[in-house]
């Protein structure tokens, strides 16, 4: 019996120093179709507010950026002619994730 309660106690404290190693890389924000500003370029900026009360945010974008459209990869000019026909973008969600470290966007998903 001891030698359970060892192990486990072992294992446990093995198991801590691991939980604080959490750096955050990226940061995601979702925002509404109809409060986002697309790039015109692959190397441009992107606006959009990340809350419905928050100031519009502006980030860049470079030709490392993924265009995403239900999952799929897609080049920003079908990106942009994809989301003009959405009938009502005010209910249409998009993902943008934000690469922290090198202040840029590293994709932007939606799913029509």
């Amino acid at each position: 019996m001891k030698l359970k309660v060892f192990i486990t106690a072992m294992m446990l404290g093995l198991a801590m120093p691991a939980a604080a190693d959490y750096v955050t890389i990226e940061e995601a924000y979702e925002a509404r179709l109809s409060e986002i500003r697309l790039p015109r370029t692959e190397t441009g900026t992107i606006a959009f507010k990340p809350c419905s009360t928050c100031d519009v945010t502006t980030k860049r974008v470079d030709a490392e950026t993924r265009w995403l459209i239900n999952g799929k990869a897609v080049p920003l000019r079908k990106f942009r002619e994809a989301t003009e026909k959405v009938a009502d973008p005010a209910k249409e969600a998009v993902s943008v994730l934000h690469h922290l470290e090198r202040d840029r966007v590293t994709a932007v998903s939606v799913y029509l």
